[in-house]
């Protein structure tokens, strides 16, 4: 029972970060309407800022965590006036072409830097023991990691619900027609919902650095379970992200364990098994057939 509870709290450790991926993905896909391929590598490069202001300027994780995100969220905004907003009016492929064709710039650039070797980054001094969970003791900083995304999750959801701009936010992302009907204009906001997508994956590669090696992959590996991960939860939901992020985070984690070389495989037996029985998702909503 034991090793049970400790499996799934290693699960929902790891659920943390597609929670954290899967939420801005479904926010930047609910109000542009674009599979943005690029942000594993947006993941990526939050986790390299971190390494990359560590060694090169001494700055510390606490310091990477409010820092890297920022930039990263307003490069992202430069990125989405510069290039996405220009092919928002064409196939939806066209921003799909255009984000891979980023990630591997991105992956490119980092490798003809640092080489496609594993970088290590050191976990913060205050969190490099154990704490004692009653049953079992558990890392303090993977303790730390889940603590905080849950916080940032519960953060994001009163900015989303219980704010003015956010409610209309919520609203230009899963119901964008309806909203623009009321005569809200959706448009002002892409920019900052875009950013705040790319802000989120980067935050999860800042918290991800300590724990896996910073390398140019690292987000590549990452972002095709993160897209099952938003298709389960219901493309353009959000709480269905991060709650299909947790619960296959579990999944996976269990899977390892009972399950050995069929854990990933059965992301997606779930994926086909839920949009074979609800194709919007698990929280999705239906499109009623006119």
């Amino acid at each position: 029972m034991t090793d049970l509870l400790q499996h799934a709290f290693n699960g929902l450790v790891n659920g943390s970060f597609y929670a954290l991926l899967a939420l801005g993905l479904a926010i930047i896909f609910g109000m542009l309407g674009v599979v943005n391929f690029a942000h594993g590598a947006f993941y990526m490069l939050g986790a390299f800022g971190a390494f990359i202001l560590l060694n090169e300027a001494g700055v510390n994780f606490w310091l990477a965590l409010v820092i890297v995100p920022v930039v990263l969220g307003l490069f992202g905004m430069g990125l989405e006036r510069l290039l996405v907003r220009r092919l928002i009016a064409l196939d939806p492929l066209y921003n799909f072409l255009l984000t891979f064709g980023l990630t591997l710039i991105f992956q490119d650039l980092m490798r003809m830097k640092y080489g496609s070797q594993p970088q290590p980054y050191p976990q913060p001094a205050g969190l490099r023991g154990t704490v004692d969970l009653g049953l079992f003791d558990f890392p303090a900083y993977q303790v730390f990691v889940l603590v905080f995304s849950v916080l940032v999750s519960i953060g994001a959801w009163l900015l989303l619900a219980r704010t003015r701009v956010g409610m209309i936010i919520r609203a230009a992302t899963e119901r964008p027609e309806l909203t623009r009907a009321l005569g809200i204009d959706v448009g002002r906001w892409v920019s900052p919902v875009f950013g705040f997508g790319i802000a989120l994956a980067a935050l999860s590669g800042v918290l991800a650095a300590p724990m896996r090696a910073v390398s140019p992959l690292m987000g590549a590996d990452l972002i095709i379970l993160v897209f099952a991960v938003v298709v389960i939860g219901g493309l353009g939901s959000i709480f269905g992200s991060v709650a299909a992020g947790f619960l296959i985070g579990m999944l996976q984690a269990l899977g390892n364990v009972y399950v050995p070389g069929l854990a990933t495989t059965s992301v997606f037996i779930l994926m086909a098994v839920v949009l074979l029985w609800r194709p919007a998702g698990l929280f999705g909503r239906e499109e009623t057939a006119v």
